[in-house]
């Protein structure tokens, strides 16, 4: 939950979501690392090897304890604590440059605004903040309905039918792993260079595609009875290939940035309540989908996917016309300009901006 928000308030805004997103590949090496241990470990005799796959995520876990020791505070925080001077030479040390006044100020200007907020839960229901509300919920809700959970678990079934045997699950997640990586390092590639709409329209538009591609192929051999007969090897490698291309097409879109842009439009003064929102939508339907995946694949079939598709379609209209592009827009003053400039959201933000300055003006003597 607080690296996005770490790494957001730490990069300067003209890479920021190249950084971000480098955390986003050090998971997805990690688990690729991980994969390709559990299927080496799975070659040992006398079927022991898992021990040492459960017992080998100590070394990751004292890893991230003792580096998280070495972490510098950003300068939000520091401000919000009233060390100003130490924010301000925290500042220049992680900008690289003396003249940060005007970036320096934002922040306090940011944290006294942040100040005057008593209750950042409730203050979230308020009107002014219904974008920023609407996004921490749909965003994570439509990466968890993207469908990525149903591709990984039919992958293990289609690679054992092109000759995997039973490691096939193992080396299904290798390879769609590699495919993870190597897509999410052409999110960080391009997320700064194209924007963040352009990486979640052309994502989408591959994940529905190949969802549609995949449900047609699995329909037409498998039918509703689930039955495929006898399956060419090269008909289950045309479903694995679309599989892998889904893989790449969720990895240089939702998956990174479903992380990245909630934790960079969030203004301070409800960012830590807004985080917990959409952190936790994403952990509930990840939970409710791998609850009733197995019930749903038995009653829907082939038809899973489409439903899925169904989803992508919706998610890419929402981001086509919400989502306002966020590329190179400084983490605190200026990105409220963007709602405030957005055909549908504007109505939200500028009528409370009327009615704060019609307050000032009335307790003005």
């Amino acid at each position: 939950m607080s690296v996005p928000l770490y790494l957001s308030e730490m990069a300067p805004h003209k890479c920021r979501g190249a950084l971000n997103i480098g955390f986003q590949l050090s998971v997805t090496i990690g688990i690729l690392v991980a994969n390709m241990l559990n299927y080496s470990f799975a070659q040992i005799k006398g079927g022991w090897g898992w021990r040492l796959s459960l017992g080998g995520a100590v070394v990751p876990a004292l890893i991230v304890t003792v580096g998280s020791l070495a972490l510098l505070d950003t300068p939000n925080s520091l401000i919000e604590r009233g060390q100003h001077d130490a924010a301000k030479a925290r500042l220049k040390r992680i900008r690289g440059v003396n003249n940060v006044a005007e970036e320096f100020n934002d922040l306090v200007a940011a944290s006294e605004a942040s100040k005057l907020v008593e209750h950042p839960w409730r203050n979230l229901l308020q009107r002014k903040y219904r974008p920023h509300l609407t996004m921490a919920i749909l965003i994570p809700f439509f990466q968890q309905f993207s469908g990525i959970n149903v591709i990984i678990f039919y992958a293990p079934v289609l690679f054992q039918t092109i000759g995997f045997m039973d490691v096939a699950s193992l080396i299904s997640a290798v390879i769609t792993g590699g495919v993870n990586v190597f897509a999410t390092s052409v999110s960080i590639y391009g997320v700064d260079k194209w924007g963040r709409r352009f990486l979640f329209l052309v994502g989408g538009a591959q994940m529905l595609i190949c969802q549609i591609v995949v449900a047609t192929c699995i329909g037409i051999k498998f039918g509703v009875d689930g039955d495929p007969n006898e399956l060419p090897k090269w008909y289950a490698t045309v479903v694995v290939v679309f599989i892998c291309i889904y893989v790449a097409g969720f990895a240089w879109s939702w998956g990174p940035l479903g992380w990245l842009v909630p934790s960079e439009i969030f203004p301070l003064e409800i960012r830590s309540a807004a985080q917990s929102v959409s952190v936790s939508v994403n952990m509930f339907f990840t939970f409710m989908i791998t609850q009733v995946f197995l019930t749903t694949l038995c009653q829907l079939k082939f038809g899973l996917f489409l439903f899925f598709a169904y989803f992508v379609l919706v998610m890419s209209f929402f981001i086509y016309y919400f989502l306002p592009e966020t590329k190179g827009i400084p983490i605190e003053e200026e990105m409220s300009e963007v709602w405030k400039g957005h055909w549908f959201w504007s109505s939200y933000v500028t009528h409370d901006s009327h009615n704060a300055v019609e307050i000032t003006k009335e307790a003005s003597p």
